[in-house]
């Protein structure tokens, strides 16, 4: 196949005519997909109905140890889920606290409690400093870049490769006190699906921040979402830390959201026992517990780690083929023609896409103008700003097969439609 480069202009004009044609059927299917967000799919969220039946009256609302969950209390989460929590996080349980549903709910809680009363017990408030900063391994999660923006602080872009966000960079950033934190999607990294090497995460361990209120807020969403049996496995950020005397510099986060309900699962973040007590501060004037009969529901279905890795393995078996079916698209319309790369993750819900320079966000308005609606160009920067208005995310996990074939047909068509337009000068 002729990359587009090497074609002469005559042949660029065919190529255009016949892609052209091609855009022209699909805005006449009436296609209404929508790939935006990762959304579990219904098949996903059902595998895990059978919660429902776990807690009712002939089940009873104790927990193991006698609690009773429909009352207040609880404030760190059940005994159950802690440790539940803590064997995916790789914690001890009395390093965790279990919320509500929403992980990035705690992730926002945690960053208002540093804005208003400091990382640390007696720190000075983030928002009594001056252009506070945080690093973020770009492309990344637009939900972190919001949080950021939301409470003002200014986001620098470090880029990311295979193996986690160039350290290098990371290190000269760091030097400066004003620089208070750094997010990171450790496994199956969103959206690219990275994984962070064991050298990254030693080095991340090792950081000397000029900051004393220097935090890394370690996103784990992941951790379980395996798409293959090849399961990516990394090093405990926590430990490593420990050897160093970091422990503090580090709050873990993860949820059931992805593993069964999204709008009613569980999440948790851990962190060194200073941390948790200062965290738990913090709650006990927000809160009176959060929803254990919910908690409770999770215990039982799920009674230990292996049960959870049972029930994730159901969870691939429905999001491969999408994922290949995707994959299988993109290498046909597009390998050889010198106009896109895409990453081929292990896990995760996401599949990264790179289009010509200056093209993806008309790659996007392509395609919604004929059905298909994506991730917005830009979104996996800070402030949805892509330098080079490249990168798309594409989110397999909830239209079907059969949706996602036309989709990423769509796609691909879309991808040679900008890239012709610009080659073409038009």
């Amino acid at each position: 196949m002729i990359q587009y480069k090497n074609m002469t202009k005559d042949e660029l004009n065919l190529a255009f005519e016949l892609v052209k044609a091609r855009y022209a059927e699909f805005c006449l299917r009436g296609l209404s997909l929508n790939m935006a967000r990762g959304n579990p799919s219904r098949k996903q969220m059902d595998l895990s109905a059978a919660m429902f039946t776990k807690v009712n009256v002939d089940e009873g609302f104790l927990n193991e140890s006698g609690i009773d969950c429909r009352n207040y209390g609880g404030l760190d989460g059940l005994p159950e889920l802690k440790s539940l929590f803590a064997d995916m996080m790789g914690v001890e349980s009395s390093q965790v606290i279990v919320g509500g549903n929403s992980s990035l709910n705690m992730m926002f809680d945690t960053v208002a409690q540093f804005m208003t009363h400091g990382s640390y017990e007696g720190g000075t408030p983030w928002l009594k400093q001056d252009d506070i900063k945080f690093i973020c391994p770009v492309p990344g999660y637009d939900r972190h870049f919001k949080i950021c923006e939301y409470f003002g602080i200014q986001m620098i872009s470090v880029p990311m490769d295979e193996n986690g966000p160039q350290m290098d960079k990371v290190r000269e950033l760091v030097k400066d006190p004003a620089v208070k934190g750094m997010w990171c999607v450790p496994k199956y990294s969103n959206p690219s699906g990275a994984v962070y090497s064991d050298e990254v995460i030693r080095e991340i361990a090792q950081l000397d921040p000029a900051s004393k209120d220097f935090r890394i807020l370690w996103d784990n969403a992941y951790c379980v979402h395996h798409l293959t049996e090849d399961e990516a496995e990394i090093l405990n950020l926590l430990e490593e830390a420990e050897k160093y005397g970091h422990e503090d510099m580090v709050i873990k986060f993860a949820s059931t959201s992805k593993i069964t309900f999204p709008g009613a699962g569980v999440a948790a973040e851990a962190a060194s026992a200073k941390n948790v007590a200062y965290l738990k501060k913090r709650m006990s004037y927000q809160t009176i517990g959060p929803d254990k009969l919910n908690q409770l529901r999770h215990a039982r279905m799920f009674r230990n780690i292996d049960d959870i890795r049972s029930h994730m393995r159901k969870h691939a078996e429905i999001l491969r083929p999408k994922f290949q079916t995707v994959l299988k698209r993109l290498n046909k319309e597009l390998s050889g023609l010198g106009i896109a790369e895409w990453t081929n993750p292990k896990g995760g819900y996401f599949i990264s896409l790179d289009v010509m320079d200056d093209c993806a966000k008309r790659v996007v308005a392509l395609c919604k103008e004929a059905g298909v609606t994506l991730t917005g160009a830009g979104a996996t920067y800070p402030y949805g700003k892509d330098p080079h208005d490249s990168n798309i995310r594409i989110a397999p996990s909830y239209p079907s097969v059969s949706e996602l074939d036309a989709a990423s047909e769509l796609l691909c068509i879309a991808v040679k439609y900008a890239a012709l337009e610009k080659l073409l000068q038009l």
